[in-house]
């Protein structure tokens, strides 16, 4: 097998923001995460929102709220007849 063929793997420490470390192999030196196992509302069972760069917070500077709202009030009852033709 060719020697330059592989990338070359380092120790790897990944760090979460909960706090949570795991040692593995990997070609980056050292990587910090977001979210992992230990704290994915997923694996935890907690429901918890999690907004990853603000995109929320952006989203209610541009357009006031982050809560939806019906313009109109549908109308009860079956569709609109169709118009008669006079002949």
């Amino acid at each position: 097998m060719k020697k330059e063929a592989h990338p070359t793997t380092f120790e790897t420490t990944i760090t979460c923001t909960c706090g949570k470390v795991y040692n593995t192999l990997s070609t980056v030196k050292n990587l910090k995460i977001g979210i992992c196992a230990a704290c994915h509302p997923y694996f935890t069972g907690e429901q918890r929102f999690v907004d990853t760069a603000g995109r929320v917070d952006k989203f209610a500077q541009r357009y006031g709220s982050t809560s939806a709202t019906r313009r109109t009030k549908p109308k009860v009852g079956a569709a609109a007849a169709p118009a008669e033709v006079t002949a």
